[in-house]
């Protein structure tokens, strides 16, 4: 009798064989979700200026949806993470021009945690009933979030800032960036349920879900008459002074007089113009922001420089000045009139963590000092809102990184000003896309309180906006330049205006709602079992 391999009653140990193709194919499987992911994100990135490929945003979330749909929380926390670093990675390199890529990774590692959380949270909703409403408004309250914390947050890359160029750019009058970012976010994630549903022959359920997507773009269309470039309060010529700097980079103040007399000479140049009638005159110049590093205050050379340019040009200037008052570091606008020199000032509110102060000083320090001998001293905080009256023009002073937050623009606005300039400094920067970040910014600013904005930049790029976003005139890149143009001048206050923060407060109880659901429901869940 012949033995066999196995007793009998014992099981048979032997295990199916599995090709290396197939085990391949398998791995690939499994990481095609955290691939989706990052390359999503990266899809985001590209949406956002200086490209002008804005729709691309709806088909990153719509990849995102699909990603998350039916994770646990462990799955949406990494791939929501890898999304962000698709996203913030490419987009804030900008950050490590000068400073080498530790700061820029450490930046994206951590701002990428908050996309990470609302991972989690869009998860959580995905089987929920309308599940698009709910991860939309998730995103807006992670987005909330991270415009608050840490060091006073950092709004940079919300999804309304890629939106400039876009059909959706209306909803910004509508309800600010949340409102505008919650219209983007929900069309990509109902798009992906649409797309989900078809698949699955559910027609009925999938045309209910394209809802999803069409009630944003007919909620633009319809928002299109808060739009308007009407002149309400007249008009003002404006100057917009770009002087450029003697080098780029974070050296570009070394020679800090050399800027300040770049800047004058530019004003000077356009007053010969102006006196030779080859250029308009204007009512007021605006200047940007470090224009004169050295404290005109303090400094008689200084004061003497601005003093002649004023004179030459013969009507107001709006100066940036870094000025030591009473002890404190400022990052100060000044106005400064042709015949009685400094009249009004407006002190940076919104400063730059690790540019305009260090947080954690004594620990960063014995970390590594190149932060501390970098951000040698703080600057102090502004407290009041800066509207300057300008030739009878009610002109609204947002300081470049405040730009970037909802708060410190609206509060220009209420406060009576008729256009805003963003005076700006992106030296440190060099060429890289910074500067078309911060410009798109600005012209969604324009349409969300239907104000003229003026971006005078040291380096490039300045450029004049419309109450309608659009930009009429631009300076190119390290070149000095003046542009000159009439403008309106608005005092119609947008719903964004007067609701301020409301819309993002509903939107953020939206998304607790979504995910209160979503735990009760999981909680009936395992009870039922």
């Amino acid at each position: 009798m012949t033995a066999t391999a196995t007793s009998v009653g014992e099981p048979d140990r032997t295990e199916p064989q599995t090709s290396p193709a197939s085990r391949a194919a398998e791995r690939l499987t499994r990481l095609a979700p955290a691939a989706a992911a990052a390359l999503s994100g990266v899809l985001l990135y590209v949406s956002f200026p200086p490209r002008t490929l804005w729709w691309l945003a709806v088909p990153a979330f719509a990849v995102l949806g699909w990603v998350l749909r039916g994770r646990g929380w462990k799955a949406g926390l990494g791939l929501g993470y890898l999304f962000g670093l698709g996203f913030l990675l490419p987009l804030l390199v900008w950050t490590g021009v000068e400073v080498g890529p530790g700061p820029w990774l450490a930046l994206a590692a951590i701002e990428a945690l908050f996309v990470a959380a609302a991972g989690v949270g869009v998860a959580a909703v995905s089987r929920l009933p309308g599940a698009p409403v709910w991860a939309a408004a998730i995103w807006v309250a992670g987005e909330a979030a991270r415009a608050r914390v840490p060091f006073e947050g950092f709004p940079w890359g919300k999804v309304a800032f890629g939106q400039a160029d876009g059909v959706f750019l209306p909803l910004a009058a509508v309800g600010g960036t949340p409102v505008l970012g919650f219209a983007v976010v929900l069309c990509g994630f109902g798009l992906h349920e649409a797309v989900r549903l078809a698949v699955r022959a559910r027609r009925g359920a999938a045309a209910v879900a394209l809802l999803a997507v069409a009630v944003p773009v007919v909620g633009a269309v319809a928002a299109r008459p808060l739009v308007s470039d009407a002149a309400e309060e007249g008009t003002a010529t404006v100057a917009v002074i770009q002087g450029n700097v003697p080098r780029a980079g974070l050296g570009f103040n070394a020679q800090r007089r050399a800027v300040l007399d770049y800047h004058a000479r530019e004003t000077e140049r356009l007053a010969a113009e102006v006196k030779e009638g080859k250029a308009e005159r204007p009512d007021f110049v605006l200047w940007p922001e470090n224009s004169s590093d050295i404290d005109p205050f303090a400094n008689a050379d200084a004061r003497a420089v601005i003093d002649r340019a004023a004179d030459a040009i013969g009507v107001p200037i709006s100066v940036g000045g870094v000025v030591d008052r009473d002890g404190r570091l400022l990052n100060e606008q000044i106005l400064w009139d042709p015949d009685k020199g400094p009249v009004d000032t407006y002190d940076k509110r919104q400063i730059q963590p690790f540019g305009e102060y260090l947080p954690l000083r004594s620990l960063i320090g014995a970390i590594n000092d190149t932060w501390t001998t970098m951000v040698a001293r703080d600057f102090s905080r502004g407290s009041e809102p800066g509207v300057f009256t300008m030739a009878g023009t009610e002109v609204g002073l947002v300081t470049c990184y405040e730009a970037a937050f909802d708060w410190a623009v609206r509060s220009e606005v209420t406060d009576g000003a008729q256009m805003i300039s963003v005076p700006s400094n992106n030296a440190t920067f060099d060429r890289s896309e910074m500067t078309y970040q911060q410009l798109a910014m600005s012209r969604v600013r324009a349409v969300e309180h239907s104000r003229t904005v003026t971006v005078p930049v040291t380096s490039g790029v300045s450029a004049i906006i419309m109450p309608d976003g659009r930009i009429t005139q631009k300076t190119g890149m390290f070149v000095a330049d003046s542009l000159v143009q009439e403008v309106p001048l608005r005092s119609t206050e947008t719903p964004a205006t007067r609701l301020g923060v409301v819309p993002e407060i509903a939107l953020v109880l939206v998304a607790a709602g979504g995910i209160g659901w979503a735990v009760g429901a999981g909680v009936r869940g395992r009870r039922a079992r």
